[in-house]
């Protein structure tokens, strides 16, 4: 009877910090759905967090397309340094039932997975905020290629709201003239 005492005790406790973390663990799918096909277009990459594949890319912008089998194609374009000549990475995602379209696995060289997942969209659809499952990756989207700082610094708490550590993240160059600046990630090839 004693050991049945104790068991219990311990799967309450377990139970109880169980909850208090769910609790507290931020809601990464509150709001409404992900309208797809306004998601669809040409987003640039403000900031990320580096994945070794994009590190020192400059200019670098993603364009999504509904493709006719249900699957968004993806076309990621960028520059290793603003004199380089633009190169172009191809994949396709499939949207993941019940998940408001925020739930995405996208497939690079149709055999490399890797998850992704839109917290959030602006109501103009100016920006958007990406991450991947284990928060370990970010990005800040936005329509055009040049954010004003206040804007951002609004972008990165908003991160930092779900749990990821904004401070982690580089600025991407979009224009030459970002190139140097505070807080920006350095092109491969300047």
């Amino acid at each position: 009877m004693r050991r049945f005492r104790t068991i219990a005790r311990l799967a309450l406790v377990a139970a109880t910090l169980l909850l208090a973390a769910c609790a507290s663990a931020p809601d990464r799918a509150a709001g409404p759905p992900i309208d797809l096909a306004r998601y669809m277009g040409r987003w640039y990459v403000i900031a990320h967090v580096p994945y070794f594949t994009d590190r020192g890319h400059v200019a670098a912008r993603n364009e999504y397309t509904l493709r006719s089998d249900g699957r968004v194609g993806i076309r990621y374009f960028y520059r290793t340094g603003f004199s380089q000549p633009e190169k172009l990475l191809e994949a396709s995602a499939t949207v993941q039932d019940g998940s408001g379209n925020r739930d995405w696995k996208v497939w690079f060289y149709k055999v490399v997975p890797a998850n992704y997942r839109v917290l959030e969209v602006a109501a103009d659809d100016s920006w958007a905020l990406i991450d991947s499952p284990g928060r370990d990756l970010a990005w800040v989207f936005a329509r055009s290629p040049v954010m004003d700082d206040a804007q951002y610094q609004d972008l990165l708490q908003r991160l930092r709201g779900h749990g990821i550590n904004a401070d982690k993240l580089w600025r991407v160059p979009q224009v030459r003239e970002q190139v140097g600046q505070l807080g920006f990630d350095r092109p491969n090839d300047p």
